[in-house]
């Protein structure tokens, strides 16, 4: 076989946006290597996941099948892709740049004694060069890479997971996994929300110090219901007890890609930026016309927080009315 193999994350037979993303911008590389996309997905749910591999453009979807392979092991996952890869000889295997898609690329790399180049923006025709995303975003790296078969994931939210149908042909594909690579379990799993969640959100309304406490986020909050959203903050906030920790949008927090980021009162460092930067829209309400949100968002109001939050609301319920 001589494909773009991607490799499919997912969870129990869910699968995350990010794999759609991965399938997205798998076959735009394929299409300039004129390659069919494949997928190899494994684990407990697999089967899952067929339809939707399919619908996003997988030509062909290889199951890894063992009886080692069950919940998410990233060692037994990751030698079973390594056997895959060396029957399937693909020319390039693809994942998401999430944690368990780097992490499943890394076993692999390890495994297979390949250079493997993650987080990737942009990706040459024929896979030789590639720009990827350091420092959480920050930074941008040229890279060149020269192997057999060329690994490497592509950062999330870079490109917009668009359906394109193809065959989807399922094959089993058995390997071998060794009994001592079992030993990572996952014993429990918890419902942290339900419903959307700020990283899932539509509208997305943060506040960040100016703000001033966490009386002061009433108003956001109702701003938020108001638009179907949930609210978020910097890590101003969060260092001040004023919200938890999962509202936090920023490098060590959440990503979002909401249709709109309101961003009251948050000056926009550069770690707040690489969380927000995914947004399709974003609106910065401050006070400061130089600061880094206002400068970089595609509408600003240079006013204060306090005046216009209320007022926004106020007019979204009157155009309701």
């Amino acid at each position: 076989m001589s494909a773009v193999l991607v490799v499919a994350e997912h969870d129990r037979g869910h699968v995350p946006e990010a794999t759609l993303e991965a399938l997205t911008s798998a076959r735009t590389i394929a299409g300039g290597l004129g390659l069919p996309v494949h997928a190899a997905v494994m684990g407990e749910g697999a089967e899952l996941t067929f339809a939707q591999l399919a619908e996003y453009g997988a030509e062909a979807v290889h199951h890894l099948t063992s009886t080692n392979l069950g919940d998410y092991n990233p060692e037994a996952w990751g030698q079973a892709l390594a056997r895959a890869v060396h029957v399937a000889s693909p020319a390039v295997v693809l994942a998401s740049g999430t944690d368990r898609g780097n992490e499943l690329m890394a076993q692999l790399a390890a495994r297979t004694d390949l250079p493997f180049v993650a987080n990737c923006v942009d990706v040459s025709p024929d896979v030789s060069s590639m720009t990827r995303s350091q420092w959480g975003g920050a930074l941008h790296e040229e890279a060149t890479l020269s192997a057999d078969v060329k690994l490497i994931s592509m950062a999330p939210l870079m490109v917009e997971a668009t359906p394109s149908p193809a065959a989807g042909t399922v094959s089993e594909m058995a390997v071998d996994v060794d009994d001592s690579l079992v030993r990572s379990v996952i014993k429990d799993r918890v419902v942290m929300s339900e419903g959307i969640t700020l990283a899932t959100a539509p509208v997305v309304v943060s506040g960040g110090r100016a703000v001033g406490s966490e009386e002061a986020f009433g108003p956001l909050e109702e701003l938020a219901a108001e638009l179907g959203g949930k609210v978020g903050c910097s890590r101003a906030v969060t260092n001040n007890g004023w919200r938890p920790h999962s509202d936090q949008v920023g490098q060590t927090g959440t990503r979002i890609s909401p249709t709109i980021y309101i961003a009251s009162g948050i000056s926009g460092a550069t770690q707040h930026w690489v969380g927000a930067m995914g947004s399709k829209n974003i609106l910065a309400i401050n006070t400061d016309p130089e600061a880094n949100m206002v400068t970089k968002a595609g509408w600003a109001v240079i006013a204060d927080l306090h005046e216009m939050i209320p007022a926004i609301t106020a007019e979204v319920k009157k155009r309701r009315s």
